[in-house]
């Protein structure tokens, strides 16, 4: 089999300690051919939401590759899954099933059960090193996703709840799915939901406009836009909008006309 050229990472690690380092050396030691792209290692610890939206919105666009994305606890039982754009390894945790339908959707789902494909004397408390980057690594160089256990139905695998987005003549309400590093707070709701919603608009009881870009609201004012995951999202032009609207991941924002 031709395995794949790419391994992503996402993880809840931190690079403060030397974590993904030693998920880099495992998958460098099986796979020196395969290259790594971090997606990112900055998730807060155990926030599986943010996780499995910010990979979600990410694989789309990297190539074909065997996805790691680790977040949570890690006695969560270990699965893999295969779609159409590659393969994706992590815990039962509802962390991977939204990358898999950004992706082409579940094709074959396996409970990572092979443990001679784990790394010799396993911790337990590392599987992004131990278990999910030597399984990449073989997936990576040819060998089947079927062959690293049985496969599982898919049906019963952990799914997040789908986050709240209801619309009406004028109005959305949605739920808050992150806040980026800028403060700029993305709804879950599509960018299509606000094809009518124009001109002035008010967000959570303050006024802001619909516009394309941030630079759109004057200095130090709300403004709606579609942000590049093809989201409604809210920023402030030369501030922070999550401040502004005092909201958090899983809040609720109504957006309506002003």
């Amino acid at each position: 089999m031709a395995g794949y050229a790419w391994i992503s990472l996402i993880t809840d690690y931190g690079l403060s300690d030397g974590f993904v380092a030693s998920c880099h050396g495992v998958i460098a030691r099986l796979a020196p051919e395969a290259r790594i792209i971090d997606v990112t290692h900055a998730v807060a610890p155990g926030d599986i939401p943010r996780a499995a939206s910010v990979l979600a919105q990410t694989v789309p666009h990297l190539p074909p590759a065997v996805h790691v994305a680790v977040a949570g606890p890690g006695d969560r039982r270990p699965i893999g899954l295969l779609t159409p754009g590659g393969v994706l390894l992590g815990p039962d945790n509802g962390l991977l099933p939204w990358a898999a339908d950004a992706l082409g959707g579940i094709r074959t789902a396996v409970a990572l059960t092979r443990t001679d494909w784990f790394q010799p004397s396993a911790s337990g408390t590392l599987p992004g090193r131990d278990v999910f980057s030597p399984v990449a690594a073989r997936i990576a160089t040819g060998a089947a996703l079927t062959d690293a256990g049985p496969e599982i139905p898919a049906t019963g695998l952990v799914r997040l709840p789908d986050p709240v987005v209801a619309s009406g003549d004028g109005w959305l309400e949605a739920e808050v799915t992150m806040i980026d590093r800028f403060g700029n707070v993305q709804l879950a709701a599509p960018g299509t939901v606000i094809g009518d919603l124009t001109g002035t608009l008010m967000v959570g009881g303050v006024h802001a406009v619909r516009g394309a870009t941030i630079s759109d609201a004057p200095r130090g004012g709300l403004v709606v836009y579609i942000d590049s995951a093809d989201r409604v999202a809210i920023a402030v032009h030369g501030g922070r909008a999550a401040v502004v609207l005092s909201v958090v991941p899983g809040d609720l924002l109504r957006v309506a006309r002003g």
